[in-house]
């Protein structure tokens, strides 16, 4: 499996936080598949920076990527999203939408693809249906609009930009790179803080 991380600038770090850690670090994945392989994907190959200041170069340029059943591409938030200059790869997510991928896509990111009129015939959510409305003149799917954290909706996930964490368990639930138990009790010691989760954790990965 591939994680596609489209990486610009702006990017807010937090909204990726929970996930990618994980997807990465490994440590809570089933132990009989092989750790998914992370590609940064970028509009081109010049570095970008963060909100929180990181420096990031992306491994590929979108009119590198090729996704295969399975794959996950990872669309975080980012002021970034609203100068019009990432059409390259909300053309790439039209074109992939309805094949066998997962497509994630939080707080920014969803601004753009409704815009782009890639929300208007399935639910979703993302920041706040007023504000979608009057950012994207090109949005007509109020129909479809959830006034959720999350939305999981056949292969797209969308959250708004204070929901991180839904975020990150919707991704690994619909991806199944932890087992359910697993990731019920990570999910709930980071939601509730509670210690039980932890040792819960603890003993489902003996």
């Amino acid at each position: 499996m591939n994680v596609f991380l489209y990486v610009l600038d702006t990017l807010a770090d937090w909204e990726i936080g929970f996930l990618m850690p994980e997807i990465n670090g490994g440590r809570y994945l089933k132990k009989n598949i092989e750790k998914p392989k992370i590609v940064k994907v970028g509009k081109n190959l010049n570095p970008i920076k963060t909100m929180g200041g990181i420096e990031i170069t992306p491994d590929i340029g979108v009119q590198k990527m090729e996704m295969h059943k399975d794959d996950l591409l990872i669309l975080p938030g980012a002021d970034a999203w609203l100068n019009g200059n990432n059409d390259e790869i909300l053309n790439f997510v039209k074109d992939n939408i309805e094949k066998n991928v997962t497509i994630a896509a939080i707080c920014g990111a969803t601004i753009a693809m409704a815009n782009y009129g890639l929300l208007d015939g399935i639910k979703h959510t993302s920041n706040n249906l007023g504000f979608l409305k009057m950012a994207c003149p090109n949005y007509k799917g109020e129909k479809n609009y959830c006034d959720q954290p999350v939305v999981s909706e056949n292969n797209l996930i969308t959250a708004t930009g204070i929901a991180p964490l839904e975020f990150a368990y919707e991704v690994i639930k619909k991806t199944n790179i932890m087992e359910n138990g697993v990731v019920e009790a990570w999910y709930n010691l980071y939601k509730t803080k509670e210690g039980k989760y932890f040792l819960e954790l603890m003993e489902l990965l003996k």
